[in-house]
């Protein structure tokens, strides 16, 4: 038996093109809806026939390559992206060719001289905007072998939308965070917009930008004082962090602010070492606290700094005895100044266990987040999700070792980028 399927806007319309092509000898297996109908775009449904190859016409028969012969489906779809743009570069090559007649020409500015005009054939204008077209549809046509499944959401999504649905998904975002992001962009974008991918893009980037919550690095006020704790898991980088904005605010701002740094981390002696060569070298004071009751006298020893900067011991989100030790300090604190705690993660782990480190840390009061590692992944979609679900602002992206270049004060464009067109150490 042989199988053949046939499409119409209606069942009826398929049946019809059915029985035009093999009679009345086939029989009827399914019908399904493949497209709902939707604004600008026709309803589309399929019909599957079964039929004995004996009964098919002579004029419908198709020759088959042998079994031993034929390739995969992922094959025959690569080739046939392969000669799509093989033929989008023919036209390309075809459309070099100029038209030295006058009339036919229309004015344009010159590439390297703005200020030069030249003239270009509107036959070679006509094929550009061909080409494009011809280039956007290669580009949908192979967003849409991509393995990963649709979105759950009751609006189909176009095939221009393809694309960003695949970057966004291997992001690493939460899905239920991006299926809402791509309802709220099929319902509220304009129609006319949806006609070509880097459209869509732009107006996808647009609503994330718009979404992620980002603090701006202010300037303190005349007499002003600014007490800053990072908080966070081992390993993500605090004490290179905690040097970092001290070299910042020290020498890189417009005023050069007095630092001092307070270190809580006592159970590692290394970081302790390392945080002291970092304030000799920048010639900035630093107290070490051992109990909670020693915070408050710390932070009273450097009352004539403008930032005082303080490196907590690393803890595992699941040591609630660490977590409560630096609770303990913060509570201990009698001198009126107000500690801003920045929870430092790691931007190279999943949105779950983001989710997790963000969870316990929470009950330390968390003002603002800060994200390291940038450099060592691939995927930003865990921190938009992290930001968007818990509505707390992000401060700075940590992209190296680099003390203190490799800083960034966060931006919403930034991420965005990087999560879309991935990490560009030429744009930090």
């Amino acid at each position: 038996m042989k199988i053949l399927t046939f499409m119409g806007r209606t069942p009826s319309e398929a049946l019809k093109k059915a029985k035009l092509e093999i009679g009345d000898e086939g029989m009827l297996i399914e019908t399904k809806e493949i497209r709902k109908k939707a604004l600008g775009k026709e309803a589309l449904y399929e019909i599957v026939i079964g039929i004995d190859e004996e009964s098919l016409p002579d004029s419908y028969k198709k020759t088959t390559k042998p079994l031993s012969k034929q390739q995969p489906v992922k094959q025959q779809s690569q080739e046939i992206l392969f000669d799509i743009s093989n033929a989008a570069q023919q036209i390309a090559k075809i459309s070099n060719v100029t038209d030295p007649l006058e009339q036919y020409m229309t004015p344009t500015q010159h590439r390297e001289s703005p200020s030069i005009k030249v003239t270009e054939p509107l036959e070679l204008k006509e094929i550009k905007t061909e080409i494009n077209k011809l280039t956007d549809k290669v580009k949908i046509i192979q967003n849409m072998f991509w393995n990963e499944k649709s979105p759950d959401i009751q609006t189909q999504i176009p095939s221009e939308f393809s694309e960003i649905y695949r970057l966004a998904s291997q992001s690493g975002m939460n899905k239920d965070h991006l299926d809402a992001l791509m309802q709220i962009t099929l319902e509220h974008m304009p129609f006319k917009m949806r006609e070509n991918s880097a459209t869509v893009k732009r107006y996808f980037q647009t609503i994330l930008r718009k979404m992620v919550p980002i603090r701006r690095e202010s300037t303190l006020e005349v007499g002003s004082k600014k007490v800053i704790m990072l908080v966070g898991p081992t390993g993500v980088g605090k004490t290179t962090s905690i040097a970092k904005l001290a070299a910042r605010y020290s020498f890189l701002m417009q005023k050069k602010y007095k630092v001092g740094l307070v270190v809580l981390d006592t159970y590692r002696i290394g970081a302790v070492e390392q945080l002291m060569q970092y304030a000799r070298m920048m010639k900035l004071g630093i107290e070490t606290v051992v109990d909670p009751p020693e915070f408050t006298s710390a932070l009273e020893s450097l009352k004539y700094c403008d930032y005082i900067l303080i490196d907590t011991m690393g803890s595992s989100p699941y040591d609630k005895g660490k977590i409560e030790k630096i609770y303990e300090c913060l509570e201990s604190n009698g001198t009126g100044y107000e500690v801003d705690v920045v929870l430092v993660m790691p931007s190279s782990i999943k949105y779950e266990d983001l989710k997790v480190t963000y969870d316990n840390f929470s009950t330390l009061g968390v003002d603002t987040l800060m994200f390291t590692k940038l450099d060592e992944t691939k995927g930003f979609g865990n921190i938009f999700s992290l930001a968007y679900e818990t509505k707390k602002p992000i401060s700075y992206f940590s992209v190296g070792q680099e003390v203190p270049e490799d800083l960034v004060c966060a931006s919403s464009d930034f991420l965005i980028d990087c999560l879309l067109s991935g990490f560009n150490r030429s744009k930090v």
